[in-house]
């Protein structure tokens, strides 16, 4: 069985294995179990007690049900105490109308023994009301920590298609205020619905009192209920508008943080501020909507229980005039009538929070049942003791299944362990496709691609990419510090071992001139760094794990060429029995290969070492010209 590997989220601890650098090695280690760990990583972190459920026919509330009964214990606990502590507070108008007839009236009993009954309720509902609300935003951000996780932690499994097609402004509101909606539903929900619970104990009481009074004041509680499946049916699509708006809102806000330099090389702030307004002007426009409703309904809710309280004091009045009712059931029931407002005031905020819970849980649900496309087979093996044995089979792909164009086809390329290959081509040749393909971020279409005679759709995927390391041509380094992002593959990784991969990849020498050395924490994506020190900083992270079988994707094209001379130094001796694949621009860069394959049409089209290939094929001189006439000049590039 394929092994499972879990994601450890921001803050957890880890502990880690040391391994030596500057050497092969198996980068996996196995467990007592007999389980691949790729970095030798046990997470500290607490996992879900429960997720979602799965059932696509279940409603919204009762898919989320599994959360919820992963935390029962505290919160019924929670609830429990609220329902006691509403118990007690009814009781008090009940003592009231005793005082006032056995005190005030008839003298037949101390005041004094109702004052101290009141004042105990009093003292005992407080400590349990205190518990209560400890114990209830205990369980909500529990819940709130579940969900985030659960959907963090799907993310994490989903393929690149995915992500290739959705946008991260939506996944981020997702993940942030459309949780933060469902989880004040199901935790608050219940305890409104308990404080609603009022109404049934109040009305018991005004039985004991007075049955027709008590009918009398209940009277518009039909009317209540049915305002609220008006507003309810009203509410659902607006509350479902306004989400996905603030989620457009969210995406123009990221996508201009990250694109920051792009907008303004191009003065482009006076149009994205157009957009951001326009955006904001429909979050604006649904608000608006969403108040109108809420101005229209939630007054009738609130205040229909005001008109029991004139029936009853109109009723309760003209009984009390005739002798048949005493004034302290009257002052009860008016006190159990003023208790009924703040439930039904809730009642309204119940509702409008249903509905923007269900609308939120939707859009929740769109993510979580959406299944990778990349995963491993239930008889998925882990790669051990990679040689480095690679081979593409007549392999077809395209990146939208549904589309009938080829990027690759038929492709067959076979590399030797410890051989290093450049694959040279146009731009959109297919290149980088290659090496998406060998890291399995994409399965192919047809065809297959074999790692020491395992297809490595067979392997699981966390062995596959522990023996399999890339540098993208795009590097991207995180808000951290420079020893972390290097460390990034091991965090457990020594000082000694950080500088060594960085020395190996160039960066030693700038990180040591950088105001904290390897302590000194990077910008937003690295972006207080040039590009060639991005892109070094990215080699010496795949170097410091030190994988059987590295791929550079164009991983020199931002370094100047005199710092790319020193690189390919040292990448010259790493590479002594590591099977390397070049995706490759440049001549100085393919030069690091034992032969050059040529990509065009879909196909390779030549293969053979760099001299054989300028001597018998016109169309490789040709896109190595091209590469040349589109290379940027050196200045400044590697800083």
């Amino acid at each position: 069985m394929a092994a499972r590997i879990h994601c450890l989220p921001v803050g957890s601890t880890v502990r880690s294995v040391n391994i030596p650098i500057l050497r092969r090695h198996h980068r996996g280690t196995p467990d007592p179990a007999g389980d691949f760990i790729p970095m030798a990583e046990v997470a500290r972190n607490d996992a879900p007690r429960a997720t979602i459920d799965p059932d696509k026919s279940l409603s919204w509330l009762r898919r989320a049900l599994p959360v919820m009964k992963a935390h029962q214990r505290m919160f019924i606990t929670s609830l429990v105490l609220s329902f006691f502590g509403l118990v007690l507070q009814v009781q008090i108008p009940n003592l009231l109308n005793h005082a006032i007839g056995n005190s005030i009236e008839a003298h037949t009993v101390p005041l004094n023994h109702y004052v101290w009954w009141i004042i105990g309720l009093g003292v005992v509902g407080g400590v349990s009301g205190y518990i209560s609300r400890l114990y209830l935003f205990e369980t909500a951000y529990n819940i709130e920590y579940d969900l985030r996780n659960i959907i963090y932690e799907h993310l994490t499994r989903m393929s690149f298609s995915f992500y290739d097609r959705v946008q991260s402004g939506q996944l981020i509101s997702r993940a942030n205020s459309d949780i933060r909606s469902v989880q004040m539903y199901l935790t608050f929900a219940p305890l409104i619905l308990v404080q609603c619970s009022m109404a049934v104990i109040a009305f018991v009481f005004m039985l004991t009192i007075n049955v027709p009074l008590a009918f009398i004041a209940m009277a518009t509680m039909p009317l209540v209920y049915f305002t609220g499946v008006k507003m309810r049916k009203s509410m659902f699509p607006v509350s479902w508008i306004i989400q996905a708006r603030l989620a457009d809102v969210a995406t123009i806000v990221d996508e201009n943080v990250n694109g920051v330099r792009v907008v303004k090389s191009f003065a482009a702030e006076e149009q994205q501020l157009r957009a951001l307004s326009g955006a904001a002007e429909k979050v604006k426009w649904s608000y608006i909507k969403d108040a109108d409703l809420r101005a229209q309904f939630t007054p009738l809710v609130q205040n229909l229980p005001q008109v029991g309280l004139a029936l009853v004091l109109l009723f309760g009045g003209y009984m009390v005039i005739h002798g048949s009712l005493g004034i302290g059931a009257i002052l009860a029931f008016n006190s159990y009538l003023l208790m009924l407002q703040a439930p039904f005031m809730m009642l309204g905020m119940l509702i409008m929070m249903g509905q923007r819970a269900a609308a939120s849980a939707d859009r929740i649900y769109e993510i979580l049942d959406e299944q990778p496309t990349v995963t491993d087979t239930p008889e998925a093996v882990d790669l051990r003791e990679c040689r480095g044995d690679i081979r593409f089979t007549h392999v077809d792909f395209s990146y939208n299944q549904d589309d009938q164009r080829l990027v690759l086809a038929d492709l067959n390329l076979h590399i030797a362990p410890g051989e290093t290959v450049a694959v040279v081509g146009r731009t959109g040749a297919g290149k980088s496709t290659v090496a998406r393909l060998l890291t399995r971020f994409y399965d192919v279409t047809a065809g297959s691609i074999r790692i020491d005679d395992h297809d490595i759709r067979d392997v699981t995927l966390a062995s596959l990419r522990a023996n399999v390391g890339i540098v993208l041509d795009e590097p991207f380094l995180f808000s951290v510090s420079v020893r972390d992002n290097i460390a990034y593959g091991r965090p457990g990784a020594s000082i000694a071992d950080v500088e060594a991969a960085a020395g190996a990849a160039g960066a030693h020498e700038f990180i040591s001139h950088l105001e904290h050395g390897y302590d000194t924490v990077v910008g937003e994506r690295g972006y207080t760094l040039s590009g060639g020190q991005r892109q070094r900083i990215a080699i010496a992270r795949t170097l410091l794990v030190n994988p059987p079988i590295l791929i550079l994707d164009d991983a020199t094209s931002a370094i100047d060429v005199q710092v790319e001379q020193g690189i390919h130094a040292s990448l010259r001796v790493l590479m002594e029995g590591r099977t390397t694949l070049i995706i490759a621009h440049r001549l100085s860069t393919i030069s690091l290969a034992d032969r050059v394959v040529l990509l065009d049409s879909q196909k390779i089209v030549a293969d053979g070492t760099h001299a054989e290939l300028l001597a018998s094929t016109p169309l490789y001189a040709e896109v190595l010209a091209q590469a040349a006439e589109l290379e940027p000049t050196s200045e400044g590039v590697g800083r």
